[in-house]
């Protein structure tokens, strides 16, 4: 009776999940390149509402429902690493978001694969970048069906299994982007964040009232019994110290502002005041990030002796053998929103990043960049969901691999797009060197390398090479202006109404002179 309960009331918002997304992309233009515009960055012309909504859900996933629970669960003090990286790197977003923003909606350009073509001037370095990029983001799919897997296997009191439950996570979602693209995964970020904060909110007072008769009980008790899970490097042999933290911290909050989703949401918005406005207001939503590390470490003495993958069962274990079928289905509900909204959008964004520049390169493809970007996101999910049977991690390692990665695209991305001087054999030559580097230390398992991040070594290395072959290799000729090349230093809007403000002002002062007096 329990899981028809929360298995029912969990369906019933999973169709109501689709059909918001058919509702919002209803009577949208869905044809050429002005098709995949709309898909992929909704038109370009979300406000600030839907782009705080859309990029929260960017960083509120299954990762931070599930996985910030479990390895509070298993290490404690290490996983506040999420908190400090996502608050710096909406910093940093205030300045690179509104630059990207801008250089894209000059160009036409829809993604990080095209910037990089367009900078360098070559169609297959997009394809290059799109491939390369699609490698590292394929574990994060893998993240969020893993994560909405637990919830449904969990939230069904077993009658669902976990194998059947990532088929499920595959099915919903694919579903869902192929037909919603970004304005669909916006409008379900609003249902998502109020059942997100309203849910949290209740487990944050509920929990420890129920099992430990309130804060104060708790916490004498965590500090007494657990203490070695709140000072770094943590509970166990784990590695995750202070130059861990600092360091997987400033990687990640550099590499966050370039990550294919994060610029998808940029460029979804409808001028560069809105990314501003949000880059100020998102770190408040990282308070509920507190939630399930704390509720991860309640866990510890309500359901002792989880271990590796299984500790992603943290949270919903509190909830399941405590709470009514229906409050069960409900904060069900939520976590997998948290999955759906962002691997939406990774699903997204790889399928636009080979629609436009890589099967673009095929001339039969040129004008079916939708219909090309669509049957990717389908391929994307079903490489995930064999993965996810294949290969099995916890969700925090899967998240670490993908950013890792990603941040080997720095250099060539943002340093390409201030200074001219950067070649692209430096930049190739760097990113060949930086991935190589980091898959190196992540197969053999040597992550953290010398206590600290492998990914922040692999950037050192990336960097230096690219300038090394930058200064003492041959130099490029290209006959464009730095303004079609360079990103601007302000955005366009503001250099318009500069302009027209100049024009006003000029206006005035020959209307002025003509009505003088004569010898005036």
């Amino acid at each position: 009776m329990n899981a028809a309960v929360a298995t029912s009331v969990f369906g019933a918002f999973m169709v109501a999940t689709v059909a918001l997304g058919l509702l919002a992309v209803r009577g949208r233009g869905n044809r050429g390149r002005d098709g995949l515009a709309e898909w992929s960055v909704g038109g370009r012309s979300l406000g600030t509402v839907f782009i705080w909504v859309l990029m929260a859900g960017e960083g509120y996933t299954s990762f931070s429902y599930l996985g910030a629970a479990g390895w509070g669960y298993n290490y404690g003090a290490p996983v506040l690493y999420v908190v400090a990286y996502m608050s710096c790197g909406y910093a940093v977003g205030y300045v690179v978001g509104p630059m990207l923003w801008a250089y894209a909606r000059r160009h036409g350009l829809v993604g990080i694969t095209d910037m990089v073509a367009h900078r360098f001037g070559r169609p297959w370095l997009g394809a290059l970048v799109a491939v390369l990029a699609t490698v590292f983001l394929l574990p994060y799919i893998q993240l969020q069906i893993t994560g909405m897997g637990v919830v449904v296997s969990t939230i069904s009191y077993g009658a669902i299994s976990l194998n059947w439950a990532y088929f499920i996570a595959f099915a919903v979602t694919t579903g869902f982007v192929v037909v919603s693209g970004l304005r669909g995964s916006a409008w379900v970020s609003v249902l998502k964040d109020v059942l997100v904060i309203a849910t949290l909110g209740f487990l944050a007072l509920y929990v420890p009232m129920h099992y430990f008769d309130g804060y104060g009980p708790f916490l004498d008790r965590l500090v007494t019994e657990k203490s070695e899970w709140l000072t770094f490097p943590g509970h166990g042999d784990s590695g995750l110290g202070q130059a861990w933290f600092i360091t997987t911290s400033f990687l990640n909050s550099l590499t966050v502002v370039i990550f294919p989703t994060t610029v998808a949401g940029y460029l979804g918005a409808k001028n560069a005041d809105v990314l501003r406005r949000n880059a100020m207001w998102l770190p408040a939503y990282n308070v509920l990030l507190f939630v399930p590390m704390l509720l991860g470490m309640a866990a510890l003495f309500v359901v002792p002796g989880l271990v590796g993958a299984e500790s992603n069962l943290a949270l919903f274990r509190l909830v399941v053998d405590s709470l009514p079928a229906w409050a069960v289905g409900v904060i069900g509900v939520a976590a997998a929103l948290s999955s759906i909204v962002p691997m939406a959008v990774f699903m997204l964004v790889i399928g636009t990043m080979w629609g436009r520049s890589v099967l673009s390169l095929v001339p039969r493809w040129q004008q079916r960049q939708k219909g090309a970007a669509q049957t990717v996101v389908v391929a994307a999910g079903v490489i995930a969901l064999v993965l996810t049977y294949t290969a099995p991690n916890t969700l925090v390692r899967l998240s670490l691999i993908s950013y890792e990665g990603m941040a080997q695209l720095l250099p060539m991305v943002l340093l390409g797009l201030v200074w001219r001087r950067l070649t692209l054999l430096g930049a190739m030559a760097g990113l060949v060197v930086g991935v190589g580097v980091v898959c190196g230390f992540v197969f053999t398992e040597n992550d953290p390398v010398w206590g600290v991040n492998a990914g922040i070594v692999a950037l050192g290395a990336n960097l230096a090479v690219a300038l090394v072959v930058t200064y003492v290799g041959p130099r490029e000729h290209d006959d464009r202006p730095d303004g079609d090349v360079l990103a601007p230093d302000e955005p366009e809007e503001r250099q318009e109404t500069a302009g027209s403000r100049e024009s006003e002002l000029s206006g005035v002062g020959i209307s002025e002179a003509s009505d003088a007096p004569a010898g005036a």
